[in-house]
């Protein structure tokens, strides 16, 4: 699929419906999460930087990242979208220069945050990107996050109007939908996807209302984040505890693909 057609067919799956993102952080459990059924794969930045032996935040090579998402490119055949956290980037300029490698690595969409820094920085990233996608002829989804809520950065009313401000920025910058990490109540979830005026991303999270009902209020996305990461890395500590203790083989094979399966898998 052309990077054209696979922007085309990641904006579509935003048009209705609730898309359900169980996002990966190598290229085996993108393969693995496709095969599962997703429509499209998303990174999780944690999860990508766990995997590689780095903390989130950005501490993990701007290059392994890059690699990583070409891996992740070559053995799935849906949508690909990674998340850069703040595009490795103090600047409009350079993030735009950094997403244009992440488009040339086989992304279609990109999640962009703010963080604690000011929200003006985010949009000028947006405009800019935007800018410099358009200019090299490739369509990029950008997921703006507004961590209002997950920062704790305001409290009530004051969080919903900080929030619902910076989204209209981002909106105004140029991107195309809005992740609220950390949102969870279905009254405020409902609201926002009146105000935002552009497709809402609720992230997995103590709390959130179950898929139907995200999608009966107008949320158009949910992501695992690296809700998946850290269940299968507890389970390896627990696996890998117990076997140290006991040597016991027999666990490895509750709810394990077999080795054939997992050939099938890989084979492009």
């Amino acid at each position: 699929m052309s990077q054209a057609d696979s922007a085309r067919a990641f904006r579509a799956l935003h048009a209705s419906g609730l898309l359900i993102l169980p996002n990966a952080w190598d290229a085996g459990s993108a393969r693995i999460i496709e095969r599962a059924g997703a429509r499209a794969i998303a990174t999780s930045s944690a999860a990508l930087a766990w995997a590689h032996g780095y903390p989130d935040g950005e501490a993990l090579p701007p290059e392994v990242l890059l690699g990583t998402l070409r891996e992740i490119a070559r053995v799935v055949s849906v949508p690909v979208s990674a998340d850069v956290e703040a595009a490795y980037a103090a600047d409009p300029e350079a993030a735009a220069a950094f997403a244009l490698r992440v488009i040339d690595a086989g992304a279609v969409g990109i999640n962009l945050e703010d963080g604690a820094g000011a929200p003006a920085l985010l949009a000028g990233k947006i405009e800019r990107i935007k800018g410099a996608a358009a200019r090299a002829g490739a369509a990029l989804w950008i997921n703006a996050r507004a961590d209002v809520y997950l920062r704790r950065l305001a409290e009530g009313d004051a969080a919903y109007r900080e929030t619902v401000a910076r989204a209209r920025l981002y909106r105004e910058a140029g991107a195309d939908s809005i992740f609220v990490p950390a949102a969870v109540d279905e009254g405020l979830l409902a609201k926002l996807v009146s105000d935002v005026g552009l497709p809402l991303n609720a992230l997995a999270w103590p709390g959130l209302p179950p898929a139907a009902r995200l999608e009966a209020i107008g949320v158009r996305r949910l992501s695992a984040g690296s809700g998946l990461a850290k269940a299968a890395l507890g389970e390896l500590h627990a696996l890998a505890a117990a076997f140290l203790a006991e040597g016991r083989s027999e666990p490895f094979a509750r709810g394990a693909l077999a080795n054939p399966e997992l050939n099938r898998l890989m084979r492009r």
